[in-house]
């Protein structure tokens, strides 16, 4: 790894989209402002910089296209802009008319220190309402030549050219030019299938009322079905206005996700730049089946695709990743859907219940509630669950069981939760019956030895859980899980007859902070009564405890699970990163740095104080990579491969071996905690 601190070091690229302000049928000026937002991207480091549609004659020209000293200058034009891009950092797409065959072309130039890649002609020309492409340019079809003879040298040309860089992984480039992509098979669709993972668009488009929404939402479903990077960018300033309007419209999507997006109708030129991750796009692609079934479907054309194989001068220094990195990559960071994901988050738990209660002819939950919470997000969507049947929530039957460390503050919490949302309540003390048993096999602490060790933890968790089914066979319940997805993953549950296991467990893969979230989103849109709110904000504020070994007093716990297992808020962030996407240590930890370096950069959540507003140094964040990594992939598998029935709730996966991820229980983690020693 070259440099750790760098994008290209961790299978990023950076990509600019560029609109600048042209004169029509002027090439000398339009070269003039197409090298300088060039200039502009070189110095940000992007790897390539896209131009509109015929950007150096300008689009607008009309009839002047067969203007014979229009065309001799544009190929001028074109000379210089080699000329500058042997000292550029990215490729260029330029836009301009080319007279090839004796026919004239509206082609994407493809430019890259100091030479032409290739040559790449529009294939559909809009030939209605305002547009009469037909009147000037041939479609590529129409081209009889794979390679063209172009400023004294042989260049690849045709609608079927894919650039790679063959030293930088996945950097594989299609270019398309405007009506491209409103055809209902764009040449794009065929270039992902072969492999190219970064589309551009080079475009001109004339703006009307509405336009806009529908170029992003082509664009959009564009990058996801071809799970690839999307770049588009339309004339601004400059075109004429005879007859048509332009907004200076520029996007670069990447899956769906809206990177970066120019201002339009600014009457200056603009360059916008997003970091593309190229690896995520291959992941998914390596995931999804239906991509691959489309590849071998039309595996024949897709043989006949060129590559033009070039060699990509990476950035040697540290180029920082521009790109905002969610700290909490499981919870909603768009507040305009925070009500709408956190209400169907909980729905899906509670019609998961519904249905399960509903099969069973079980009109009854038995649930453990500990104050803590975890407990407390079941005990609600269980409530929930009851108002959808129409049964009284008197049917929930939860239990509060103190063990040898539980806290007055815990306890009492689950008091008032359980007081405040009218389910029948009842506290058992588990302790005469861990005493038994830890005198039936012979413990040191039945005879008074303050020895507090995995069986002494363990005898605690497992009593509840035996209290809890055995409860569940006389009231003819079933027992409501309350284990969490970040539990699971780090194997922080006790195995079998304990907090593992249940008869139905609805958090199984909601992880710790998503529950964090839906809990202060329950209390922020009054779901339940004041006393219930106050009980979760309690609940909220207190720290994450198993409980299990006595405290030194009442209310702090002697043990804080962070502070073994680590913090959950980067426990889950890595968890994200290795199920969603497959990501190893070094691009995890660079990645994390970049969200949680610094607790005064980027975006936080709603409802998450300044106290809790924490940050991490490449230290911190290496150490508790290196917890999770061992835990999750040798240690915890077992406990994994048989879990509960349990709802999937987000798109970060599940850990259930009937669903998102299956695995060996004896895998061993070397690789990864190889690759961690990457990290610096």
């Amino acid at each position: 790894m070259k440099n750790f601190h760098s994008i290209y070091s961790h299978h990023f690229i950076r990509a600019s989209a560029c609109i600048p302000h042209l004169r029509v049928a002027d090439p000398v000026y339009n070269v003039d402002r197409i090298l300088e937002l060039a200039a502009h991207a070189s110095g940000l480091k992007s790897a390539v910089a896209l131009f509109p549609e015929l950007s150096i004659s300008s689009y607008s020209a009309d009839d002047l296209f067969h203007q014979q000293s229009l065309l001799n200058a544009v190929v001028d034009g074109i000379a210089r802009i080699i000329e500058a891009s042997r000292e550029l950092t990215p490729v260029l797409l330029i836009g301009a008319p080319l007279q090839l065959e004796g026919k004239l072309f509206n082609c994407a130039v493809v430019i890259y220190r100091g030479r032409i890649l290739g040559i790449v002609p529009k294939t559909y020309l809009p030939n209605y309402r305002e547009f009469y492409e037909k009147r000037q340019f041939t479609a590529a079809h129409a081209a009889l030549a794979r390679d063209v003879r172009f400023l004294d040298h042989t260049v690849p040309f045709g609608n079927d050219l894919i650039f790679s860089a063959v030293n930088v992984d996945h950097f594989s480039l299609h270019t398309e030019i405007c009506e491209d992509l409103w055809a209902p098979l764009p040449p794009s669709t065929f270039a992902a299938l072969a492999g190219a993972a970064v589309l551009v668009n080079l475009s001109a488009s004339n703006i009307t009322i509405g336009k806009a929404d529908y170029r992003r939402h082509l664009c959009a479903m564009q990058s996801s079905k071809c799970l690839a990077a999307y770049l588009y960018t339309a004339a601004g300033p400059g075109e004429s206005t005879t007859d048509l309007a332009w907004d200076g419209h520029a996007m670069i999507y990447e899956n769906h996700q809206l990177l970066a997006e120019s201002q339009r109708f600014s009457d200056q030129q603009q360059i916008i730049t997003a970091d593309i991750d190229l690896e995520r796009l291959i992941q998914d692609r390596l995931r999804t089946t239906s991509f691959n079934d489309a590849v071998q479907m039309h595996r024949e054309q897709l043989r006949s695709l060129r590559r033009i194989e070039f060699e990509f001068a990476v950035p040697e220094d540290a180029v920082p990743l521009r790109r905002p990195v969610a700290r909490f990559p499981y919870v909603p960071d768009n507040p305009e859907k925070r009500d709408e994901h956190c209400r169907e988050a909980y729905q899906i738990q509670v019609q998961g219940l519904m249905k399960r209660l509903t099969f069973t002819k079980t009109e009854r939950v038995v649930i453990g509630v500990s104050g803590g919470l975890d407990s407390a997000h079941a005990l609600i969507a269980a409530a929930h669950a009851m108002e959808r049947l129409n049964l009284p929530r008197a049917n929930i039957l939860a239990y509060t069981m103190p063990g040898f460390a539980t806290s007055d503050t815990t306890k009492n919490n689950a008091h008032r939760l359980m007081a405040a949302l009218g389910v029948t309540s009842q506290e058992i003390d588990i302790r005469p019956s861990c005493l038994q048993m830890l005198k039936d096999i012979g413990h040191p602490f039945a005879g008074g030895k303050p020895q507090y060790d995995i069986a002494f933890e363990n005898v605690q968790a497992g009593e509840r859980t035996s209290h809890l089914f055995r409860l569940a066979n006389l009231h003819h319940a079933l027992v409501l899980g309350t284990g969490d997805l970040s539990e699971l993953a780090l194997g922080w549950c006790t195995y079998g007859v304990g907090d593992h296991m249940s008869h139905y467990s609805i958090n199984a893969s909601v992880p710790k902070t998503l529950i964090q979230h839906l809990i202060r989103w329950t209390i922020d849109t009054h779901q339940f009564n004041d006393a219930a709110h106050e009980a979760l904000a309690a609940i909220l504020d207190t720290e994450i405890s198993p409980e299990l070994i006595p405290a030194q007093s009442p209310d702090k716990p002697l043990q804080s699970t962070q502070q073994i297992i680590g913090p959950y808020e980067l426990q889950d962030f890595n968890l994200y990163y290795v199920t969603r996407f497959g990501f190893g240590p070094a691009k995890i930890a660079f990645l994390a740095h970049h969200a949680w370096g610094s607790r005064l950069s980027g975006h936080w959540p709603d409802g998450i104080n300044e106290a809790s507003r924490n940050e991490y140094d490449l230290a911190a964040i290496k150490h508790w990579l290196g917890v999770f990594l061992t835990r999750f992939f040798q240690t915890s598998q077992f406990k994994r491969s048989c879990i509960p029935n349990a709802p999937k709730v987000g798109s970060g996966g599940s850990l259930s071996p009937r669903g998102d991820w299956r695995a060996p229980s004896d895998a061993e983690a070397k690789v990864w905690l190889d690759d961690l020693k990457l990290i610096p």
